[in-house]
């Protein structure tokens, strides 16, 4: 993925682990902290439908 407009949540401070996302056709997934070690990247519907699953509660502890 190229630099395009990566973000990350509103919820993320400075200081904390998260991650940052850059929604395109397929999407792009990376470690704020170490941005050079690359991206996940996934089909948009992929990711979509692990958000559903994520916001559903149905992942596994």
């Amino acid at each position: 993925m190229t630099d395009r407009s990566w973000s990350k949540s509103t919820y993320s401070s400075e200081d904390s682990a998260c991650v940052e996302v850059v929604r395109a056709e397929r999407v792009g997934v990376r470690d704020t902290k170490n941005r050079a070690a690359g991206a996940l990247e996934v089909p948009a519907v992929t990711w979509g439908a692990f958000l559903t699953v994520v916001k559903d509660g149905k992942l596994g502890a």
